[in-house]
């Protein structure tokens, strides 16, 4: 457990988490030489490339960490005019089964990301973005192979285990534990 004493900035996420993360990465890099675990992709609950600085938690845990990282968001931050109008609306409700996705083009032309429908009874898509050292494509695959609810298994199951603040943040001062924010790597206790 670690005590987070910085306040949540919207934006600024990475430099909040990513020193625990990397830590609790290095750790279990540690465990899974052990066990002999030779492919490691983390799976951050947070953004990539879709964010405003074009650098998300998922980027800065990537570079840090240098393995490959993927963003799984939950709701659509407004970047390169990217928005939540009925035009986005009736995207998502063109989303009609699991593995449905289309892109997250900005008004640069830059794909950004893709909203995936995780699995059949989610109306509600994630917002996927590359974060380190991995294609769009591949992390869209690796996401939807991991869901069997909405949530990829590796960051529900973290956040089921760990409490959690306001708008799924930690809350300033409590206790978390360090992978909380949900890498997809094994845990050891």
């Amino acid at each position: 457990m670690v005590a987070v004493s910085a306040p949540y900035v919207a934006g600024f996420l990475a430099f909040r988490e990513v020193p625990f993360l990397v830590e609790a990465v290095q750790r279990l890099q540690q465990e899974s030489e052990r066990l002999l675990l030779p492919h490691r992709v983390l799976l951050v609950d947070g953004n990539g490339l879709l964010h405003p600085r074009g650098f998300g938690v998922a980027c800065h845990l990537g570079v840090l960490t240098d393995l490959p990282c993927i963003g799984v968001a939950k709701n659509l931050l407004q970047v390169d005019g990217l928005v939540r109008d009925e035009l986005h609306r009736e995207q998502i409700r063109s989303l009609q089964r699991g593995g449905d996705m289309f892109p997250l083009t900005g008004t640069s032309g830059r794909i950004l990301g893709m909203a995936l429908r995780s699995y059949n009874n989610s109306s509600k898509p994630l917002y996927v973005s590359v974060g380190h050292r991995v294609c769009l494509q591949t992390a869209v695959r690796l996401v939807k192979s991991c869901c069997r609810y909405r949530i990829p298994e590796p960051i529900r199951q973290v956040q089921k285990q760990g409490g959690r603040g306001g708008a799924g943040r930690p809350r300033v001062g409590k206790q978390i534990s360090r992978q909380q924010r949900g890498l997809g790597l094994p845990t050891s206790r």
